[in-house]
């Protein structure tokens, strides 16, 4: 009977063969775990607890970083001056240390004098606040006050103490014999030894080495930072994205020079702040006029409330300054019209309507970098929420931040007008509509918005993902856009349009010359395909043909229809023009459209508009090379459109004749004659 070896002993037992260790047997995962949303919400609470956890380095490294900004052109000036790099960024650094120790000893001797003089205000507070318990105000408080505290006291009265009965006291029982009297406490005095040389520096330098040694770490950062900015662009430059380093290279130059400008001005304009209300409060006579500047100019980089919260200081000494209150009202107006003139008209002037972030983001960027870093978070919130939306616009990962806090619209014009006309909401629309015509004539609202949107529903349409109650909520909105722009003229609104948006239609040969023919009452029938949007298009084109003396009428599907073609009335019709924005044409639907009209009207020409068709070399409804004409000319866009009835009618009005375009007459109609294969 055989007996099986094993594998290990089998090998072991031949020695002239190398021994093969067994694979090992790979079992498939279960399943293989998807990128999770949940990744990014982890990556993201890291890297907050490490700026938490780690704020003791973060921060001197974030302030560094804004500095370098700052200096940056003054290093560039120093290197244009033929200093080598260390040289140029030696004096920079050396020059900022030295003007933070000047504002630091400045600070420090202003502070001392004021702590100083703080007991010769106390009598000049108590006198101000007996007045104001005195005025009518004070009484008013004090009314309050005691109706409060005599409801508190009613109803701690019946829980009190002292409302109980007293329990009668029995005399105490004479003992035995008496209780030894206390020893006589003793006087001890501890003689301390003066504190030696060492203690004394100790006690002295131990409040200040913290402080110092943050500023040392800003400094060497700083110095690394600007020695090592060539290297840390390149990596900033790889990071971003180096497959395209011509671009990247541009915008990543692009963004930091907008960061070192709007730090380098912001900085100037804070300090010409804080100088100006210095000098004010120095006139006013309010002491210690420095430190209130250099307090209101670190303030100003609080958003919003930082101008409010360095006004409340210096008031509150003026009141305890002055005995009367002249001096507090007048801090109060050098504030109230110094900060709006600063932040509503010269930073405007300076760099701009904004820091490129929007309010909200603002706001809760201080919320946000003050819970991580304290009051130093708070001063530099709005700076470095600058410097992250700056990278979202230009690193395509970081995408989000900019979207998130930039002041850019989130959505562009189309997108706007689309969500808007997909709610229903008219007013929204016309809002939308009013905003984009200050700069953008009508016609090229439509061409370039309206109909753009359009097409956005049209694909939502052929998806299959609107209802009915969205199709008709999208009719109306655009019926009421359409009515409530039609006595607005076509001329562009402003001269600082955007680029490509605001290229408005031709306008066409004046009313005046043009054929009396051509300016009647229908004399242009825009017909509507069956399409949900079609009547909305049709009336546009109808609208726009009229601002430029086209009598034009928009005909809505219905009165064409199979049931009612008998009972149309053209009327002076000198030509049809059929609109449809469906995205494959409806070639069948479209093309029996146009022979009914040919049937009710033989003579009129007939114009197709496939506005939104996707492919139309494959829906070519106009006449070709061995088929039948079915329209008499086809166009793709309003502007096409537009051109093509502006043409027709200036040819017949001015009697010009061609190969290809000239209108043939029969039965005294005109008619469209287009090339072949067209």
């Amino acid at each position: 009977m055989g007996t099986t070896t094993p594998v290990g002993v089998e090998s072991a037992a031949r020695p002239g063969m190398p021994l093969i260790p067994p694979r090992p047997t790979r079992v498939a995962a279960a399943e293989t775990p998807r990128a999770a949303t949940a990744s990014p919400v982890v990556v993201g609470a890291t890297i907050i607890a490490a700026l938490y956890f780690g704020r003791e380095i973060f921060i001197p490294i974030a302030i560094a970083l804004l500095m370098s900004f700052v200096l940056t052109p003054l290093v560039n000036s120093l290197r244009r001056l033929r200093l080598p790099r260390l040289v140029a960024v030696s004096v920079s650094v050396l020059l900022t240390v030295g003007i933070v120790a000047a504002l630091a000893t400045l600070i420090g001797i202003q502070a001392a004098d004021l702590a100083g003089d703080v007991p010769r205000y106390r009598a000049t507070i108590e006198r101000k606040i007996n007045g104001l318990r005195d005025s009518p105000v004070g009484r008013v408080t004090e009314y309050v006050a005691n109706i409060g505290r005599a409801l508190h006291g009613g109803a701690k009265e019946a829980g009190s103490p002292e409302a109980q009965p007293a329990a009668p006291q029995s005399p105490p029982s004479p003992g035995p014999e008496q209780a030894p009297a206390a020893p006589k406490p003793v006087l001890v005095e501890v003689a301390t030894s003066p504190p030696g040389s060492l203690e004394m520096l100790s006690t002295v330098l131990t409040p200040v080495m913290h402080p110092l040694a943050t500023v040392g770490i800003v400094f060497v950062v700083l110095l690394f930072v600007l020695m090592q900015r060539e290297d840390l662009r390149d990596r900033m430059i790889r990071l971003a994205g180096s497959s395209d380093l011509h671009r990247t290279t541009v915008a990543i130059d692009d963004a930091a020079k907008r960061l070192s400008r709007y730090f380098v001005v912001q900085l100037a304009l804070n300090a010409a702040f804080g100088v100006v209300i210095g000098i004010g409060l120095y006139l006013i006579g309010v002491p210690n006029p420095v430190i209130w500047a250099i307090f209101s100019a670190l303030m100003r980089f609080v958003p919003y409330l930082g101008a409010v919260l360095s006004a409340i200081l210096p008031m509150a000494l003026a009141a305890a300054v002055d005995p009367g209150w002249n001096m507090m009202i007048a801090v109060a107006i050098l504030f109230i019209v110094l900060e709006p003139l600063t932040g509503q008209v010269f930073e405007p002037i300076f760099y701009g309507q904004s820091t490129g972030l929007s309010p909200f983001a603002v706001l809760v960027s201080a919320l946000f970098w003050t819970w991580l870093w304290g009051p130093v978070g708070l001063i530099l919130s709005t700076p470095l929420t600058a410097c992250l939306v700056v990278l979202g616009r230009y690193v395509e990962h970081l995408e989000f931040l900019d979207v998130l806090f930039g002041d850019r619209p989130a959505l562009t014009p189309v997108q706007n007008f689309y969500q808007r006309i997909l709610a229903g909401d008219s007013e929204e629309v016309l809002g939308h509509a009013e905003l984009i015509l200050q700069q953008c004539s009508l016609s090229s609202y439509y061409d370039e918005v309206v109909l753009k949107a359009l097409e956005l529903a049209a694909q939502d349409a052929a998806r299959g993902v609107l209802t009915a109650q969205q199709k008709g909520a999208m009719r109306a909105a655009l019926a009421e856009l359409i009515a409530d722009l039609s006595d607005r003229s076509d001329a562009v609104g402003g001269a600082d349009g955007e680029e490509g948006a605001c290229s408005a239609l031709p306008m066409g040969p004046p009313p005046g010359a043009l054929d009396s023919a051509w300016t009647r009452e229908g004399a242009v029938l825009c017909v509507a395909g069956r399409g949900f949007l079609d009547e909305a298009a049709a009336a546009i084109l109808a609208q726009i043909l009229g601002k430029r003396g086209i009598g034009a009428r928009a005909v809505p599907f219905a009165d064409t229809a199979s049931v009612r073609i008998g009972r149309f009335e053209p009327g002076p019709a000198r030509m049809a023009c059929v609109i449809s924005l469906a995205l494959d044409g409806e070639p069948t639907h479209l093309r029996r459209l146009i022979w009914r009209l040919k049937g009710r009207m033989p003579d009129v020409p007939i114009l197709l508009g496939l506005w939104l068709a996707q492919d139309a070399g494959a829906i070519r409804l106009a006449g070709g090379p061995g088929r039948a004409a079915v329209a008499d000319e086809q166009v793709g866009s309003l502007r096409e459109a537009v051109e093509a009835v502006l043409a027709a009618a200036q040819k017949e009005a001015t009697g010009e004749a061609g190969t290809d375009t000239a209108p043939d007459t029969q039965d005294g109609a005109p008619r469209l004659s287009v090339p072949a294969g067209a």
